[in-house]
């Protein structure tokens, strides 16, 4: 399962709790890069820059969504940004949760996290930005969009939880 959305909707702490429940393991791609570059997001943007960036986030989700065992995979918030990526979720076998949220609720949530290099000195209206050009693409690869303003994550997890057996069920034979 992958879990898609803006920074702060809660992907990486649902997919957390979701995999814990489930016994399988939690792959954070923004962590995985940040582990295989020995650096962080906000140093990667600075140094390498935005596309660049977004070429090790494509390989990391492709990795991700590629291995063997099953995995919960919370993905950056840009990580549709990439076609690659984007033609990567949509294929039948991977099924992915929005986890949409307004950007008020996702400025509370991030406030002025300085590790988050797009939010800049208006957090509310970057979020709003973001949030109003990549809704399209995350509408795109999305299984199931599950409103998440003001859950808390655990309720969140078991909601997304609940919906695995119909995403399974959808999958063709």
């Amino acid at each position: 399962m992958v879990l898609v959305g803006m920074m702060g909707s809660g992907k990486s702490t649902v997919g957390r709790r979701v995999a814990d429940l489930w016994g399988i393991e939690a792959v954070d791609t923004d962590l995985e890069i940040e582990r295989r570059c020995d650096r962080s997001i906000r140093e990667l943007f600075a140094t390498v820059g935005a596309a660049a960036f977004r070429e090790l986030e494509r390989a990391v989700v492709a990795d991700a969504v590629a291995a063997p065992a099953p995995l919960v995979v919370a993905c950056g918030g840009g990580a549709v940004l990439h076609p690659a990526t984007r033609e990567r979720l949509c294929r039948p076998d991977v099924h992915v949760v929005w986890l949409r949220a307004a950007p008020e609720a996702l400025a509370a949530r991030v406030g002025t996290d300085e590790e988050r290099p797009l939010l800049g000195a208006d957090p509310v209206g970057s979020l709003r930005r973001l949030a109003a050009a990549r809704a399209p693409l995350y509408g795109e690869v999305a299984d199931v969009i599950v409103d998440v303003d003001d859950e808390p994550a655990e309720a969140v997890a078991s909601l997304v939880m609940g919906l695995a057996d119909h995403l399974v069920a959808a999958v063709p034979s």
